[in-house]
């Protein structure tokens, strides 16, 4: 089975200046669903190939002690889904608890559960815009200006957005009460990535930004809501849309849908976020989309990892790039790519490669080792932050005590 390790082997020595593609852009965005799912597919094993990994990586031994820690985990109070997987094998696959606590509608949890994946729906929206880069659609050096005139704020780049290296203050906190007053309409109270754009062209928000565009790297929820708008323009189509023909659909992926998707088949199985006992009631901002708004389940997620792994969605070259740590400004381990973040070995390379999610009530992670094969898969829909607690499962799938962070998940939208 192909590894990751092949994208950032060579990162060292390497300078890219731009995202360059053998096909012609358009026929690499217009890959066939076929080819895509049938990429995905590939990363399947054979029966006698599964028996013979299971071997080698001592399957049962570490399905013993994964499964010891997540029992401590529910124990605890974790609410949720989890998917383990190594060399292609699913080692652990198990769901804890309901999707809905009221007694009208309880219902437990099972492996087609949708989950709002939260800050984790970030490494969609890098891979749509990496797309659109690779089909000459969009290019690292566009302005926001190019596709929004009246955006305020100058000099910021797609590479800033995707990097979060704009400057830009998080929408949820820049508009003060007034704001949400004189734009609400009754018909349509929520606000959309349209609305929060016009918000700023309309009114210099606050604070101001916190540092030049490039300069400072500074983890906003804006720059991923701008990159889903930036998506539309380009397109001519909703970012729902977009991803689900480019990305969900073609890779198979039938349980994953956008926040702002209109269509009733979603809320089959689709649970609802607690914060305690309580239910959390649709945010104001649920449907601004791109920084979060992706739901969906471990096995689609899975199958995203493997999408992910058998280079199906982008070039290695562009996926590489995505995986480029690119936030030096205060030292340690931990990183920010293209949509992904990612703790560094001594070398300053990817030693693990993930993201996490916070919204709500749910909590998410999406962790994995290039270089061992696995991937983690926990999604929660009751508070619980031992979502973020991965070292113990690293040291099981990796053999041996590893070199993480204890506090290895950031509680961030």
């Amino acid at each position: 089975m192909r590894t990751l390790i092949h994208h950032w082997v060579t990162f060292t020595g390497i300078i890219l200046t731009s995202i360059a593609c053998n096909q012609s852009g358009q026929n690499q965005l217009n890959r066939s669903a076929q080819a895509m799912n049938n990429c995905a597919d590939g990363q399947k094993l054979s029966s006698t190939e599964e028996a013979s990994i299971r071997q080698s990586i001592q399957a049962d031994d570490k399905i013993r002690k994964i499964d010891e820690i997540i029992q401590q985990k529910v124990r605890g109070g974790f609410n949720g889904n989890v998917l383990i997987a190594q060399k292609g094998v699913v080692l652990y696959q198990k769901c804890f608890g309901f999707g809905h606590f009221e007694k009208s509608c309880r219902d437990s949890l099972i492996p087609d559960s949708k989950f709002q994946l939260a800050s984790l729906s970030k490494t969609f929206t890098a891979v749509g815009v990496l797309k659109l880069i690779e089909a000459k659609k969009l290019s690292l050096e566009d302005t926001i200006q190019k596709f929004y005139p009246d955006f305020p704020y100058h000099g910021i780049t797609i590479r800033d957005l995707l990097s979060h290296r704009s400057g830009l203050p998080n929408y949820a906190y820049a508009f003060d009460d007034s704001m949400k007053v004189n734009f609400y309409k009754k018909e349509k109270p929520y606000p959309t990535n349209a609305t929060i754009m016009h918000w700023f062209a309309t009114v210099q928000p606050t604070p101001k930004p916190y540092n030049v565009p490039g300069r400072n790297f500074s983890y906003s929820n804006t720059n991923y809501m701008v990159l889903a708008s930036i998506v539309e323009k380009a397109t001519g189509q909703p970012f729902e849309t977009f991803i689900r023909k480019n990305i969900f659909e073609p890779l198979g992926m039938r349980n994953t849908f956008v926040a702002t998707t209109q269509n009733d088949s979603i809320n089959r199985y689709r649970t609802a976020g607690y914060q305690w006992n309580r239910r959390i009631p649709k945010d104001y901002y649920d449907d601004v989309v791109g920084d979060k708004g992706v739901y969906s389940t471990i096995s689609d997620l899975f199958r995203w990892y493997r999408a992910l792994n058998g280079d199906c969605v982008l070039t290695r070259k562009t996926l590489a790039e995505a995986f480029i740590p690119r936030s030096f400004e205060k030292k340690g381990a931990k990183n920010y790519g293209y949509g992904f973040r990612m703790q560094l070995n001594d070398l300053n390379e990817p030693e693990f490669i993930y993201h996490t999610g916070w919204w709500k009530g749910y909590n998410t992670m999406f962790w994995f080792s290039p270089k061992d094969e696995y991937v983690i898969i926990m999604l929660g829909n009751k508070y619980n932050k031992s979502v973020y607690r991965v070292k113990e499962l690293v040291d099981v799938l990796h053999g041996s005590p590893h070199g993480v962070n204890e506090e290895d998940g950031e509680v961030e939208l």
